[in-house]
Protein backbone atom coordinates (compact mmCIF):
# COMPACT_ATOMS: atom_id res chain seq x y z
CA UNK A 1 0.00 0.00 0.00
CA UNK A 2 1.69 3.67 -0.96
CA UNK A 3 1.94 6.49 1.16
CA UNK A 4 -0.46 8.25 -0.63
CA UNK A 5 -3.67 5.42 -0.46
CA UNK A 6 -2.63 4.57 3.00
CA UNK A 7 -3.00 8.51 3.72
CA UNK A 8 -6.65 8.77 1.71
CA UNK A 9 -7.44 5.17 4.18
CA UNK A 10 -6.38 7.38 7.04
CA UNK A 11 -8.50 10.78 6.29
CA UNK A 12 -11.74 8.34 5.78
CA UNK A 13 -10.93 6.79 8.66
CA UNK A 14 -10.61 10.18 10.94
CA UNK A 15 -14.06 11.22 9.00
CA UNK A 16 -15.65 8.10 9.98
CA UNK A 17 -14.89 8.62 13.67
CA UNK A 18 -15.96 12.28 13.77
CA UNK A 19 -19.22 11.19 12.78
CA UNK A 20 -19.92 8.41 15.10
CA UNK A 21 -19.14 11.05 17.58
CA UNK A 22 -21.57 12.88 16.67
CA UNK A 23 -24.48 10.57 16.03
CA UNK A 24 -23.56 9.41 19.45
CA UNK A 25 -23.66 13.07 20.92
CA UNK A 26 -27.15 14.05 18.84
CA UNK A 27 -28.52 10.33 19.87
CA UNK A 28 -28.02 10.97 23.63
CA UNK A 29 -28.80 14.68 24.05
CA UNK A 30 -32.07 14.10 21.51
CA UNK A 31 -33.04 11.35 23.84
CA UNK A 32 -32.29 12.66 27.03
CA UNK A 33 -31.99 16.74 26.54
CA UNK A 34 -33.95 17.93 29.28
CA UNK A 35 -32.59 14.93 31.54
CA UNK A 36 -29.15 16.40 31.00
CA UNK A 37 -30.41 20.00 32.19
CA UNK A 38 -31.85 19.46 34.72
CA UNK A 39 -28.53 17.11 36.08
CA UNK A 40 -26.94 20.76 35.67
CA UNK A 41 -29.34 23.24 36.58
CA UNK A 42 -29.96 21.05 40.18
CA UNK A 43 -26.48 20.64 40.89
CA UNK A 44 -25.27 24.40 41.40
CA UNK A 45 -25.41 24.39 45.41
CA UNK A 46 -21.66 24.15 45.07
CA UNK A 47 -18.85 23.93 43.04
CA UNK A 48 -18.25 19.98 43.63
CA UNK A 49 -21.42 18.96 42.80
CA UNK A 50 -21.55 20.79 39.98
CA UNK A 51 -17.65 19.55 38.87
CA UNK A 52 -19.64 15.69 39.48
CA UNK A 53 -22.56 16.94 37.06
CA UNK A 54 -19.83 18.17 34.80
CA UNK A 55 -18.36 14.77 34.90
CA UNK A 56 -21.66 12.75 34.17
CA UNK A 57 -23.28 15.00 31.86
CA UNK A 58 -19.89 14.75 29.59
CA UNK A 59 -19.53 10.84 30.25
CA UNK A 60 -23.33 10.46 28.49
CA UNK A 61 -22.66 12.66 25.66
CA UNK A 62 -18.74 12.20 24.95
CA UNK A 63 -18.34 15.88 24.30
CA UNK A 64 -17.01 18.49 26.43
CA UNK A 65 -17.59 20.94 23.74
CA UNK A 66 -21.34 20.02 24.00
CA UNK A 67 -21.58 20.64 27.82
CA UNK A 68 -19.34 23.89 27.18
CA UNK A 69 -22.41 25.00 25.33
CA UNK A 70 -25.08 23.74 27.03
CA UNK A 71 -23.16 25.86 30.27
CA UNK A 72 -22.38 28.80 28.44
CA UNK A 73 -26.13 29.03 27.44
CA UNK A 74 -26.54 28.82 31.17
CA UNK A 75 -24.64 31.37 32.19
CA UNK A 76 -25.80 33.84 29.58
CA UNK A 77 -29.72 33.71 31.20
CA UNK A 78 -28.56 33.70 34.12
CA UNK A 79 -29.13 30.01 35.38
CA UNK A 80 -25.98 29.41 37.10
CA UNK A 81 -23.23 31.38 38.41
CA UNK A 82 -19.49 31.95 36.88
CA UNK A 83 -18.56 29.99 40.11
CA UNK A 84 -20.78 26.95 39.43
CA UNK A 85 -20.14 26.90 35.44
CA UNK A 86 -16.16 27.21 35.56
CA UNK A 87 -16.53 23.95 38.10
CA UNK A 88 -18.58 21.93 35.87
CA UNK A 89 -16.30 22.70 32.80
CA UNK A 90 -13.32 21.11 34.80
CA UNK A 91 -16.00 18.26 35.42
CA UNK A 92 -16.47 18.08 31.88
CA UNK A 93 -12.85 18.04 30.98
CA UNK A 94 -12.53 15.38 33.26
CA UNK A 95 -15.41 13.09 31.70
CA UNK A 96 -14.35 13.54 28.28
CA UNK A 97 -10.84 11.73 29.52
CA UNK A 98 -12.98 8.91 30.95
CA UNK A 99 -14.77 8.04 27.69
CA UNK A 100 -11.23 7.64 26.06
CA UNK A 101 -10.19 5.38 28.75
CA UNK A 102 -12.81 3.12 27.79
CA UNK A 103 -12.65 3.35 24.18
CA UNK A 104 -8.59 3.17 24.15
CA UNK A 105 -9.57 -1.20 25.30
CA UNK A 106 -9.26 -4.16 22.29
CA UNK A 107 -12.61 -4.01 21.63
CA UNK A 108 -12.76 -5.61 18.53
CA UNK A 109 -15.89 -7.79 18.51
CA UNK A 110 -17.87 -4.61 19.96
CA UNK A 111 -18.55 -2.32 17.04
CA UNK A 112 -20.21 -5.35 15.53
CA UNK A 113 -22.13 -5.95 18.49
CA UNK A 114 -23.35 -2.40 18.59
CA UNK A 115 -24.40 -2.11 15.15
CA UNK A 116 -26.40 -5.15 15.37
CA UNK A 117 -28.28 -3.53 18.33
CA UNK A 118 -28.47 -0.52 16.99
CA UNK A 119 -30.24 -1.72 14.24
CA UNK A 120 -32.86 -3.67 15.84
CA UNK A 121 -33.43 -0.19 17.91
CA UNK A 122 -34.15 1.80 15.38
CA UNK A 123 -37.06 -0.03 13.96
CA UNK A 124 -40.01 1.43 12.32
CA UNK A 125 -42.15 0.61 15.70
CA UNK A 126 -39.96 2.11 18.45
CA UNK A 127 -40.38 5.11 20.66
CA UNK A 128 -38.68 8.50 19.45
CA UNK A 129 -36.31 7.97 22.35
CA UNK A 130 -35.64 4.16 22.05
CA UNK A 131 -34.52 5.20 17.96
CA UNK A 132 -32.25 8.12 19.57
CA UNK A 133 -30.64 5.34 22.12
CA UNK A 134 -30.27 3.31 18.78
CA UNK A 135 -28.54 5.92 16.42
CA UNK A 136 -26.01 6.55 19.55
CA UNK A 137 -25.34 2.83 20.12
CA UNK A 138 -24.38 2.46 16.16
CA UNK A 139 -22.34 5.88 16.88
CA UNK A 140 -19.91 4.56 19.26
CA UNK A 141 -19.60 0.95 17.14
CA UNK A 142 -18.87 3.20 14.40
CA UNK A 143 -15.93 5.05 16.02
CA UNK A 144 -14.31 1.72 17.72
CA UNK A 145 -14.66 0.49 13.81
CA UNK A 146 -12.48 3.71 13.08
CA UNK A 147 -10.28 2.78 15.50
CA UNK A 148 -9.00 0.24 14.83
CA UNK A 149 -8.94 0.89 10.98
CA UNK A 150 -6.90 3.71 12.11
CA UNK A 151 -4.30 1.75 13.57
CA UNK A 152 -4.42 -0.99 10.67
CA UNK A 153 -3.63 2.63 7.98
CA UNK A 154 -0.96 3.81 9.85
CA UNK A 155 1.20 0.76 10.14
CA UNK A 156 2.57 1.71 6.26
CA UNK A 157 2.53 5.34 7.45
CA UNK A 158 5.69 4.05 9.31
CA UNK A 159 7.54 3.74 6.34
CA UNK A 160 6.87 7.10 5.06
CA UNK A 161 10.36 9.25 5.05
CA UNK A 162 8.47 12.68 4.95
CA UNK A 163 6.01 11.93 7.88
CA UNK A 164 9.36 10.80 9.66
CA UNK A 165 11.21 13.58 9.08
CA UNK A 166 7.78 16.10 9.90
CA UNK A 167 7.66 14.31 13.34
CA UNK A 168 10.66 14.32 14.08
CA UNK A 169 10.72 18.20 13.74
CA UNK A 170 7.69 18.79 15.90
CA UNK A 171 9.48 16.42 18.57
CA UNK A 172 12.22 19.49 18.69
CA UNK A 173 9.44 22.01 18.43
CA UNK A 174 6.96 21.17 21.03
CA UNK A 175 5.22 24.76 21.05
CA UNK A 176 4.35 24.37 16.98
CA UNK A 177 3.38 21.00 17.80
CA UNK A 178 1.33 22.15 20.73
CA UNK A 179 -0.48 25.13 17.82
CA UNK A 180 -0.97 22.34 15.01
CA UNK A 181 -2.86 20.04 17.40
CA UNK A 182 -4.65 22.94 18.42
CA UNK A 183 -5.56 24.40 15.11
CA UNK A 184 -6.11 20.60 13.94
CA UNK A 185 -8.82 20.27 17.30
CA UNK A 186 -10.58 23.12 16.30
CA UNK A 187 -11.26 21.82 12.72
CA UNK A 188 -12.06 18.42 14.11
CA UNK A 189 -14.52 20.25 17.05
CA UNK A 190 -13.46 17.31 19.13
CA UNK A 191 -10.49 17.00 21.83
CA UNK A 192 -11.92 13.56 22.59
CA UNK A 193 -11.24 12.38 18.27
CA UNK A 194 -8.05 13.96 18.20
CA UNK A 195 -6.38 12.07 21.22
CA UNK A 196 -7.76 8.90 19.93
CA UNK A 197 -5.99 9.99 16.98
CA UNK A 198 -2.91 10.70 18.83
CA UNK A 199 -3.30 7.15 20.39
CA UNK A 200 -3.82 5.49 17.52
CA UNK A 201 -0.82 6.68 15.93
CA UNK A 202 1.09 5.84 18.99
CA UNK A 203 0.20 2.18 19.00
CA UNK A 204 0.94 2.10 15.14
CA UNK A 205 4.69 3.54 15.86
CA UNK A 206 3.81 6.34 14.04
CA UNK A 207 4.32 8.70 16.53
CA UNK A 208 7.09 8.61 19.76
CA UNK A 209 5.66 8.49 23.19
CA UNK A 210 7.47 12.15 23.95
CA UNK A 211 6.01 13.46 21.18
CA UNK A 212 2.59 12.43 21.59
CA UNK A 213 1.78 13.54 25.17
CA UNK A 214 2.82 17.07 23.45
CA UNK A 215 -0.08 16.45 21.08
CA UNK A 216 -2.24 15.81 24.22
CA UNK A 217 -1.69 18.57 25.05
CA UNK A 218 -2.33 20.85 21.82
CA UNK A 219 -5.57 18.67 21.84
CA UNK A 220 -6.77 20.22 25.24
CA UNK A 221 -6.28 23.84 24.34
CA UNK A 222 -7.87 22.87 21.08
CA UNK A 223 -10.72 21.56 22.43
CA UNK A 224 -11.69 25.13 24.49
CA UNK A 225 -11.70 27.03 20.94
CA UNK A 226 -14.91 25.73 19.76
CA UNK A 227 -17.14 26.99 22.63
CA UNK A 228 -15.24 30.45 22.79
CA UNK A 229 -16.10 31.06 18.96
CA UNK A 230 -19.82 29.59 19.84
CA UNK A 231 -20.25 32.48 22.84
CA UNK A 232 -18.20 35.57 21.45
CA UNK A 233 -21.74 36.90 20.36
CA UNK A 234 -23.67 35.67 23.22
CA UNK A 235 -22.87 38.30 25.81
CA UNK A 236 -20.30 38.60 28.87
CA UNK A 237 -21.74 35.68 31.07
CA UNK A 238 -21.30 33.49 28.72
CA UNK A 239 -17.89 34.73 27.22
CA UNK A 240 -16.36 34.63 30.91
CA UNK A 241 -17.13 31.13 31.08
CA UNK A 242 -15.15 30.05 27.76
CA UNK A 243 -12.38 31.92 28.50
CA UNK A 244 -12.07 31.41 32.16
CA UNK A 245 -12.36 27.43 30.99
CA UNK A 246 -9.48 28.36 28.34
CA UNK A 247 -7.50 30.00 30.89
CA UNK A 248 -7.18 26.65 32.85
CA UNK A 249 -5.67 24.46 30.06
CA UNK A 250 -3.33 27.30 29.28
CA UNK A 251 -1.75 27.78 32.68
CA UNK A 252 -2.17 24.03 33.25
CA UNK A 253 0.28 23.05 30.15
CA UNK A 254 2.66 25.85 30.96
CA UNK A 255 2.97 23.99 34.41
CA UNK A 256 3.21 20.53 32.88
CA UNK A 257 5.30 21.29 29.53
CA UNK A 258 8.16 21.99 31.18
CA UNK A 259 8.21 18.93 33.15
CA UNK A 260 6.75 16.72 30.58
CA UNK A 261 10.05 14.16 30.69
CA UNK A 262 9.32 13.73 34.31
CA UNK A 263 5.69 13.04 33.49
CA UNK A 264 6.55 10.63 30.83
CA UNK A 265 8.72 8.37 33.21
CA UNK A 266 5.59 8.29 35.92
CA UNK A 267 2.96 7.49 33.70
CA UNK A 268 5.85 4.85 32.41
CA UNK A 269 4.65 3.34 35.49
CA UNK A 270 1.26 3.07 35.32
CA UNK A 271 1.20 1.12 32.08
CA UNK A 272 3.82 0.75 29.35
CA UNK A 273 1.54 0.11 26.17
CA UNK A 274 1.76 3.14 24.47
CA UNK A 275 -1.89 3.76 23.86
CA UNK A 276 -2.57 3.52 28.04
CA UNK A 277 0.39 6.03 28.67
CA UNK A 278 -1.06 8.68 25.95
CA UNK A 279 -4.95 8.18 27.97
CA UNK A 280 -3.43 8.11 30.81
CA UNK A 281 -1.84 11.45 30.32
CA UNK A 282 -4.70 12.93 29.04
CA UNK A 283 -6.79 11.55 32.06
CA UNK A 284 -3.58 12.69 34.94
CA UNK A 285 -3.68 15.98 33.31
CA UNK A 286 -6.74 17.30 33.20
CA UNK A 287 -7.45 15.83 36.61
CA UNK A 288 -4.66 17.58 37.56
CA UNK A 289 -5.97 20.46 36.86
CA UNK A 290 -9.30 19.78 38.62
CA UNK A 291 -7.65 18.98 41.87
CA UNK A 292 -5.59 22.55 41.07
CA UNK A 293 -8.49 25.10 40.00
CA UNK A 294 -12.16 23.46 41.18
CA UNK A 295 -10.90 25.39 45.22
CA UNK A 296 -9.60 28.28 43.19
CA UNK A 297 -12.64 28.86 41.06
CA UNK A 298 -14.12 31.95 42.89
CA UNK A 299 -11.12 33.67 42.02
CA UNK A 300 -10.83 33.01 38.58
CA UNK A 301 -14.61 33.72 38.43
CA UNK A 302 -13.59 37.40 40.32
CA UNK A 303 -11.03 37.77 37.54
CA UNK A 304 -13.03 37.34 34.62
CA UNK A 305 -16.00 39.24 35.36
CA UNK A 306 -13.23 42.13 35.77
CA UNK A 307 -11.88 41.32 32.91
CA UNK A 308 -15.14 41.07 30.97
CA UNK A 309 -17.54 43.47 32.60
CA UNK A 310 -20.88 43.57 32.29
CA UNK A 311 -22.51 45.39 28.83
CA UNK A 312 -23.34 48.89 29.24
CA UNK A 313 -25.41 49.10 26.13
CA UNK A 314 -29.15 48.59 26.36
CA UNK A 315 -30.47 45.01 25.95
CA UNK A 316 -32.59 45.49 22.25
CA UNK A 317 -35.98 43.70 23.69
CA UNK A 318 -37.50 43.22 20.19
CA UNK A 319 -34.98 40.37 19.51
CA UNK A 320 -35.39 37.18 21.14
CA UNK A 321 -33.49 36.37 24.26
CA UNK A 322 -33.80 32.48 24.33
CA UNK A 323 -33.70 31.00 20.86
CA UNK A 324 -30.06 28.65 21.41
CA UNK A 325 -29.35 28.05 18.02
CA UNK A 326 -27.05 25.05 19.79
CA UNK A 327 -30.18 23.48 21.03
CA UNK A 328 -32.25 23.38 17.32
CA UNK A 329 -30.36 19.44 17.09
CA UNK A 330 -31.36 18.69 20.05
CA UNK A 331 -35.60 19.10 19.81
CA UNK A 332 -36.57 18.64 23.21
CA UNK A 333 -34.49 21.67 24.26
CA UNK A 334 -34.90 23.84 21.20
CA UNK A 335 -38.71 23.80 22.35
CA UNK A 336 -37.91 24.45 25.75
CA UNK A 337 -36.57 27.55 24.28
CA UNK A 338 -38.91 28.59 22.39
CA UNK A 339 -41.51 28.34 24.61
CA UNK A 340 -39.61 30.45 27.08
CA UNK A 341 -39.26 33.07 23.78
CA UNK A 342 -43.20 32.35 23.38
CA UNK A 343 -43.76 33.06 27.34
CA UNK A 344 -41.88 36.44 26.76
CA UNK A 345 -43.90 37.59 23.55
CA UNK A 346 -47.16 36.78 26.20
CA UNK A 347 -45.67 39.16 28.42
CA UNK A 348 -45.66 41.85 26.10
CA UNK A 349 -49.39 41.33 25.17
CA UNK A 350 -49.85 41.62 28.98
CA UNK A 351 -48.30 44.91 29.30
CA UNK A 352 -50.57 46.38 26.40
CA UNK A 353 -53.46 44.74 27.47
CA UNK A 354 -53.06 46.36 30.95
CA UNK A 355 -52.24 49.42 29.44
CA UNK A 356 -55.69 49.48 27.88
CA UNK A 357 -57.03 49.59 31.24
CA UNK A 358 -54.64 52.44 32.18
CA UNK A 359 -56.16 54.50 29.34
CA UNK A 360 -59.62 53.60 30.45
CA UNK A 361 -59.47 54.77 33.96
CA UNK A 362 -57.47 57.69 34.01
CA UNK A 363 -57.12 59.10 30.44
CA UNK A 364 -52.86 58.28 30.43
CA UNK A 365 -51.67 59.02 27.06
CA UNK A 366 -48.07 59.05 28.39
CA UNK A 367 -46.69 55.35 27.65
CA UNK A 368 -49.32 54.72 25.28
CA UNK A 369 -46.90 55.30 22.37
CA UNK A 370 -44.28 52.72 23.97
CA UNK A 371 -47.55 50.40 24.18
CA UNK A 372 -48.20 50.70 20.64
CA UNK A 373 -44.69 50.15 19.32
CA UNK A 374 -44.40 46.98 21.26
CA UNK A 375 -46.65 45.44 19.07
CA UNK A 376 -43.83 45.71 16.54
CA UNK A 377 -41.93 43.61 19.25
CA UNK A 378 -44.71 41.27 19.24
CA UNK A 379 -44.67 40.59 15.30
CA UNK A 380 -40.57 40.03 15.26
CA UNK A 381 -40.74 38.03 18.18
CA UNK A 382 -43.02 35.75 16.10
CA UNK A 383 -41.24 35.82 12.64
CA UNK A 384 -37.76 34.49 14.75
CA UNK A 385 -40.03 31.88 17.10
CA UNK A 386 -42.05 30.44 13.67
CA UNK A 387 -38.82 29.89 11.70
CA UNK A 388 -36.73 28.41 14.83
CA UNK A 389 -39.69 26.00 15.49
CA UNK A 390 -40.33 25.04 11.95
CA UNK A 391 -36.55 24.12 11.80
CA UNK A 392 -36.80 22.17 14.83
CA UNK A 393 -39.99 20.00 13.12
CA UNK A 394 -38.02 18.72 10.06
CA UNK A 395 -35.66 17.15 12.45
CA UNK A 396 -36.67 13.31 13.74
CA UNK A 397 -38.99 14.27 16.67
CA UNK A 398 -41.25 12.16 18.75
CA UNK A 399 -45.36 12.41 18.19
CA UNK A 400 -45.00 14.19 22.03
CA UNK A 401 -42.52 17.16 20.24
CA UNK A 402 -45.17 17.22 17.25
CA UNK A 403 -47.85 18.04 19.54
CA UNK A 404 -45.65 20.80 21.30
CA UNK A 405 -44.95 22.51 18.07
CA UNK A 406 -48.45 22.80 17.27
CA UNK A 407 -48.83 23.82 21.01
CA UNK A 408 -46.03 26.89 20.58
CA UNK A 409 -47.32 27.79 16.71
CA UNK A 410 -50.70 28.05 17.61
CA UNK A 411 -50.04 30.40 20.86
CA UNK A 412 -47.80 32.46 19.47
CA UNK A 413 -50.28 33.08 16.27
CA UNK A 414 -52.78 34.09 18.60
CA UNK A 415 -50.53 36.43 20.80
CA UNK A 416 -49.85 38.08 17.38
CA UNK A 417 -53.49 38.61 16.61
CA UNK A 418 -53.74 39.48 20.37
CA UNK A 419 -51.32 42.10 19.76
CA UNK A 420 -52.66 43.66 16.21
CA UNK A 421 -56.12 44.25 18.24
CA UNK A 422 -54.88 46.02 21.13
CA UNK A 423 -52.78 47.95 19.21
CA UNK A 424 -56.02 49.39 17.21
CA UNK A 425 -57.59 49.23 20.65
CA UNK A 426 -55.61 51.90 22.55
CA UNK A 427 -55.39 53.69 19.08
CA UNK A 428 -58.67 54.13 19.34
CA UNK A 429 -58.56 55.18 22.67
CA UNK A 430 -56.28 57.59 22.02
CA UNK A 431 -58.22 59.51 19.47
CA UNK A 432 -61.25 59.22 21.63
CA UNK A 433 -59.24 61.03 24.33
CA UNK A 434 -57.72 63.64 21.85
CA UNK A 435 -61.86 64.41 20.86
CA UNK A 436 -62.21 65.09 24.43
CA UNK A 437 -65.10 63.20 24.60
CA UNK A 438 -65.46 60.04 27.83
CA UNK A 439 -68.08 57.10 28.41
CA UNK A 440 -70.39 57.18 31.09
CA UNK A 441 -69.24 56.03 34.75
CA UNK A 442 -71.52 52.96 34.49
CA UNK A 443 -69.79 51.97 30.54
CA UNK A 444 -66.37 52.79 32.08
CA UNK A 445 -66.65 50.37 34.86
CA UNK A 446 -68.03 47.53 32.71
CA UNK A 447 -65.11 47.87 30.07
CA UNK A 448 -62.60 48.24 32.96
CA UNK A 449 -64.18 45.06 34.53
CA UNK A 450 -64.04 42.97 31.27
CA UNK A 451 -60.72 44.02 30.87
CA UNK A 452 -59.59 42.66 34.12
CA UNK A 453 -60.68 39.63 33.67
CA UNK A 454 -58.58 39.14 29.83
CA UNK A 455 -55.65 40.47 32.15
CA UNK A 456 -56.61 37.44 34.69
CA UNK A 457 -57.29 35.01 32.08
CA UNK A 458 -54.05 35.56 29.72
CA UNK A 459 -51.90 34.57 32.79
CA UNK A 460 -54.30 31.69 33.42
CA UNK A 461 -52.69 30.76 29.39
CA UNK A 462 -49.60 31.35 30.20
CA UNK A 463 -49.65 29.29 32.93
CA UNK A 464 -51.30 26.33 30.75
CA UNK A 465 -49.40 26.89 27.85
CA UNK A 466 -46.39 26.07 30.39
CA UNK A 467 -47.56 23.37 32.58
CA UNK A 468 -49.79 21.70 29.86
CA UNK A 469 -52.45 21.22 33.13
CA UNK A 470 -55.37 20.18 32.47
CA UNK A 471 -57.55 21.29 35.22
CA UNK A 472 -56.24 25.20 34.80
CA UNK A 473 -57.37 24.03 30.75
CA UNK A 474 -61.30 23.22 31.94
CA UNK A 475 -61.33 26.23 34.12
CA UNK A 476 -60.31 28.86 31.30
CA UNK A 477 -62.85 27.10 28.71
CA UNK A 478 -65.49 27.66 31.39
CA UNK A 479 -64.99 30.98 32.10
CA UNK A 480 -65.34 32.25 28.29
CA UNK A 481 -68.86 31.23 28.53
CA UNK A 482 -69.01 33.70 31.37
CA UNK A 483 -67.03 36.28 30.05
CA UNK A 484 -69.35 36.01 26.71
CA UNK A 485 -71.97 36.34 28.50
CA UNK A 486 -70.51 39.03 30.59
CA UNK A 487 -69.87 40.80 27.63
CA UNK A 488 -73.84 40.17 25.91
CA UNK A 489 -75.10 42.38 29.33
CA UNK A 490 -72.46 44.59 29.11
CA UNK A 491 -73.67 45.42 25.01
CA UNK A 492 -77.79 45.40 26.07
CA UNK A 493 -76.98 47.45 29.31
CA UNK A 494 -74.73 49.94 26.70
CA UNK A 495 -78.30 50.02 24.62
CA UNK A 496 -80.44 50.37 27.27
CA UNK A 497 -78.27 53.99 28.01
CA UNK A 498 -78.74 55.04 24.30
CA UNK A 499 -82.10 54.38 24.91
CA UNK A 500 -82.38 56.51 27.58
CA UNK A 501 -80.51 59.23 25.67
CA UNK A 502 -77.38 59.65 27.78
CA UNK A 503 -75.01 62.20 26.45
CA UNK A 504 -72.17 60.21 26.96
CA UNK A 505 -73.41 57.07 25.84
CA UNK A 506 -74.39 58.07 22.39
CA UNK A 507 -70.94 60.16 21.86
CA UNK A 508 -68.89 57.04 22.44
CA UNK A 509 -71.17 54.51 21.21
CA UNK A 510 -69.47 53.17 18.23
CA UNK A 511 -65.88 53.48 20.27
CA UNK A 512 -67.84 51.33 23.10
CA UNK A 513 -69.37 48.79 20.95
CA UNK A 514 -66.05 48.22 19.03
CA UNK A 515 -63.65 47.96 22.20
CA UNK A 516 -66.49 45.32 23.76
CA UNK A 517 -66.31 43.27 20.25
CA UNK A 518 -62.50 43.66 20.45
CA UNK A 519 -62.33 42.14 24.07
CA UNK A 520 -64.27 39.34 23.15
CA UNK A 521 -61.98 38.48 20.04
CA UNK A 522 -58.88 38.93 22.33
CA UNK A 523 -60.52 36.44 24.75
CA UNK A 524 -60.75 34.24 22.00
CA UNK A 525 -57.67 34.30 21.38
CA UNK A 526 -56.69 33.61 24.52
CA UNK A 527 -59.22 30.67 25.50
CA UNK A 528 -57.42 28.64 22.30
CA UNK A 529 -54.31 27.73 24.38
CA UNK A 530 -56.52 25.23 26.23
CA UNK A 531 -58.48 23.12 23.24
CA UNK A 532 -55.43 21.25 22.26
CA UNK A 533 -54.54 20.22 25.39
CA UNK A 534 -58.36 18.85 26.60
CA UNK A 535 -58.83 17.19 22.91
CA UNK A 536 -56.00 14.92 23.53
CA UNK A 537 -57.22 14.52 26.68
CA UNK A 538 -60.91 13.46 25.41
CA UNK A 539 -62.62 16.00 27.07
CA UNK A 540 -64.37 17.62 24.27
CA UNK A 541 -67.18 16.99 22.03
CA UNK A 542 -67.03 16.73 18.73
CA UNK A 543 -69.78 19.24 17.76
CA UNK A 544 -71.57 21.40 19.48
CA UNK A 545 -74.71 20.81 17.09
CA UNK A 546 -77.87 19.36 18.31
CA UNK A 547 -78.29 15.78 16.07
Amino acid sequence: MSATESLVRLIGSVSLLLWGLYMVRTGVTRAFGSQLHNIVGRAVSNRFSAFLSGVIVTLIVQSSTATALIIASFASRGVIVLVAALAVMLGADVGTTLVAQVLSFDLSLLPYILFAAGLIMRGKNRSGKTRQIGRSTIGLGLMLLALSLIVRTSDPLRESAILTEVFAALSNEPLIAILLMALLTWLAHSSLAIVLLVMSFTTAGVVSVDLALVMVLGANLGGTIPPIMATLTEGALARRVTLGNATFKVIGILIVLPLLTVYADYIDHLGADPARMVVNFHTAFNVGLAVLFVPLVSIFARLWERVIGDSNGQVDEEQPRYLDENSISTPVLGLACASREVVRMAESVDKMLRGVSTCLEHDDLSGVEELIEMDDRIDTLYSEIKDYVTRISRLEIDPEESDRVVEILMFATNLEHMGDIIENLLGALVRRTKRDISFSKQGQEELLELNARLVSNLTLAIGIFMSGDEKMARRLIKDKAKVNKLQAEFVASHLERLREGQVQSVATSSLHMDILRDQRRIHSHITAVAYPLLERAGKLRKSRLKS
